[in-house]
Formats: structure tokens, sequence, C-alpha cells
């Protein structure tokens, strides 16, 4: 079984290609405002603003976040360049993505 890391970046790849994925901070921020996103991942390189702006708004409207991947890791698994942020639009992929995070 692989580990956890991998199962991580293989499922939110899977995610991605099922559509169920938004990147990048402009696209994730309009996201969860409208109420699409059942999980927030923030790389682990990101900024300090970005990550204390996403936590906050995160535990204003009850969003899981994630702290996971390096920016160039979230990027690739998200079909783009680097992204510092990613949400997850279907909630089956985020749960299952939240407990692989657990696992490791």
């Amino acid at each position: 079984m692989p580990d956890p890391e991998n199962r991580f970046k293989q499922l939110l790849g899977l995610a991605t290609k099922a559509g169920a994925v938004v990147s990048g901070e402009f696209a994730v921020e309009q996201a969860i405002r409208k109420g699409e996103v059942f999980l927030v991942i923030i790389a682990r390189d990101a900024s300090e603003n970005t990550k204390k702006h996403f936590r906050d708004m995160c535990a204003y409207r009850q969003v899981p976040i994630l702290f996971a991947l390096e920016k160039s890791e979230l990027g690739r698994y998200t079909g783009k360049e680097q992204r510092a942020s990613a949400g997850l639009l279907n909630k089956g992929f985020a749960d299952k993505l939240i407990s692989i995070k657990r696992e490791g």
C-alpha cells in the first residue's frame, strides 16, 4: 500500500481530472464565498500572509483546511504551475483526503 503522502497526491490528481478542484488564491476565495468548497488545501511553503488569510476565512465559514505539499507539488497535482491554494468542490474527495492526511 503506498504511503499516505503518495495516496494524497494521487487522489488530488484524480479529483482534478474529475473537475472537482479549483486552484489559485482568487478562484479558491470565490468558491469559499459561494459555499462550494468542502476542503481547502494550502501549500506548506505558502506565505504566512496566505496561510493566515485562508485560516481566518475557513474558520469563519467552517470549512476544513489542510496544510500539505509544497507549492510546486500542489501545482503539479492540480494541473497548473505552482499553486499556494486549492479547494475541493466534492465532499467525497474532500472527506477522503482529510482521512488520508490523518493517517500520515
